[in-house]
């Protein structure tokens, strides 16, 4: 599910819940149901989607009122006026499936943009202002202080075929099977239109969809290819089920036109589930550098092609260091922003000056009391001591402190749980044969020890452990952000015994 926006943010993106409701102004980037959830229940006034998104929408959820929506067109920017401040925003095109768009919000709360979900190109990025485009050799005239980024596939590392070499693999596929009488392709997903559109062109022959059986998905292809569709249960391709169960279903096919005498038919998934997600053939491990050239076949009789919505690792990282942003938050799923080579080398909280975004975009105010909702208690923080905050969190590869949801109080996690006490970074000679540190001794100057043994990773972590030493202040403080604050490095006690025995061995 995508994540909720900060709360100092005036509005929500593709979200639906009683957080976002509270928000003034509501965003949807696409059609996909895992982006519309909850919708149906969702009264507030205004829904910005495009045209197609909002009929596709309605067409899901057709108890919504269609007034709640206001038309946003692609690559023209509105001006939001917020009671509070007003901003813009402008639509671009997402590459992911029709009516699907990215989001940049422009703002005092600085530069946004929320890629909902995308599959980011050179042609994608290129209609995007120039101001916020780099190069090779320089970064952008002006930088994006956050981009929400859609990190689906963050964690794949193979190189995958653009959509138009994919749709390619599909048609060649069909051209090699010529004896099947029937074709199954299963791109009922909305995104796979463009696959269905070039087999119709090639073979001249529509395709028929069950509308009995399969009216929701139907009635989206009405809306944005009529002219392929077909009823006639005798076209030689069929619209096929992706989910459930397909491998049971695409047995009993091949056992049914069998039982007929009839050539097996042609079932063709294209999608990069399979690639990402599911078990691959030990032979096609081996051909690992050739598996995405040409569509494969699984021990069930499915060809797999991978044709993908979402960007790979490789297309993530091109399009960071183009953006160069200051900040990368994942949308979905959360904290995979971390798994990406930009994010570490450049997006830590180092230097957190006093007018930086963040704290406009988390409603912290430095210069009034900061009160926590949820144990109705006024903490008081100076400018200094919130400084303090971003230095404990230096160097680290925090995206918006772990969790773009902070502040908006439905976190799962409770401070007592993520808390723990720090080993302070004092001489490991000090240290008792336990890995407890004996009370009394947290003198913070002696940090030579434990920071050579464990470096700077272990420094940051047990930092933001939050030590009984820390000001009393800072520690409601992260309790009322309700940020989930990294627990020291697990292997942490088992270095600091083992450095302990190897000396006393040194020694005897």
């Amino acid at each position: 599910m995508p994540i909720e926006m900060p709360k100092g943010l005036p509005f929500s993106v593709d979200t639906w819940t009683p957080c976002s409701n509270r928000k003034r102004h509501h965003f949807l980037t696409h059609a996909h149901k895992d982006h519309s959830q909850g919708i149906s229940t969702h009264s507030s006034f205004p829904i910005y989607a495009t045209r197609l998104t909002k009929s596709l929408t309605l067409n899901y959820y057709p108890q919504l009122n269609e007034s709640l929506f206001v038309d946003i067109e692609i690559g023209q920017p509105i001006a939001i006026n917020d009671p509070v401040e007003t901003f813009t925003v402008t639509a671009f095109d997402a590459n992911h499936c029709p009516g699907a768009v990215m989001f940049l919000f422009e703002g005092t709360f600085g530069n946004i943009l929320h890629t909902g979900d995308c599959r980011l190109t050179p042609e994608c990025l290129q209609r995007l202002p120039e101001k916020y485009l780099g190069k090779t050799s320089r970064e952008p005239k002006c930088r994006l202080d956050y981009i929400f980024l859609d990190c689906t596939f963050a964690t794949f590392s193979s190189k995958m075929p653009s959509k138009h070499v994919a749709i390619r693999q599909v048609v060649d596929c069909i051209w090699k099977h010529p004896d099947a009488r029937v074709v199954y392709l299963t791109c009922d997903l909305l995104g796979q239109e463009d696959i269905l559109e070039n087999i119709c062109k090639t073979f001249g022959s529509k395709i028929f969809i069950n509308k009995e059986n399969n009216p929701e998905c139907f009635q989206s292809l009405s809306l944005t290819i009529p002219n392929i569709l077909s009823q006639d249960p005798s076209s030689r391709f069929h619209l096929f089920d992706g989910f459930p169960r397909l491998s049971e279903r695409v047995e009993a096919k091949i056992i049914e036109a069998r039982a007929n005498f009839q050539p097996d038919p042609l079932i063709i998934r294209p999608s990069a589930q399979w690639y990402v997600f599911e078990d691959v053939s030990s032979e096609s491990e081996k051909q690992k550098n050739s598996r995405f050239k040409e569509a494969i076949r699984d021990s069930f009789g499915i060809w797999h092609v991978c044709y993908s919505m979402h960007s790979s690792r490789d297309e993530l990282e091109w399009a960071l260091q183009l953006l160069a942003p200051k900040r990368v938050v994942s949308t979905t799923p959360e904290f995979r922003a971390i798994e990406l080579g930009y994010v570490r080398r450049h997006c830590s909280f180092d230097n957190l000056a006093p007018d930086d975004p963040v704290w406009k975009l988390l409603d912290i105010d430095l210069e009034t009391p900061l009160v926590n909702e949820d144990i109705q208690e006024e903490v008081t923080i100076n400018k200094k001591e919130m400084l303090t905050v971003s230095s404990l969190v230096k160097g680290t590869c925090l995206t918006l402190f772990g969790r773009a949801r902070a502040g908006l109080g439905n976190s799962t996690l409770s401070y007592e749980d993520l808390v723990k006490p720090e080993i302070s970074t004092q001489n490991v000679d000090e240290v008792g044969s336990d890995g407890e540190v004996p009370e009394g001794q947290h003198d913070g100057s002696k940090s030579n020890g434990l920071t050579k043994v464990i470096g700077k990773q272990a420094t940051a972590c047990s930092s933001t452990g939050m030590s009984n030493g820390v000001n009393e202040n800072i520690r409601k403080l992260y309790r009322s952000m309700h940020i989930p604050v990294p627990k020291p490095l697990p292997s942490l006690v088992e270095i600091l015994n083992n450095r302990k025995r190897a000396k006393r061995s040194f020694m005897l």
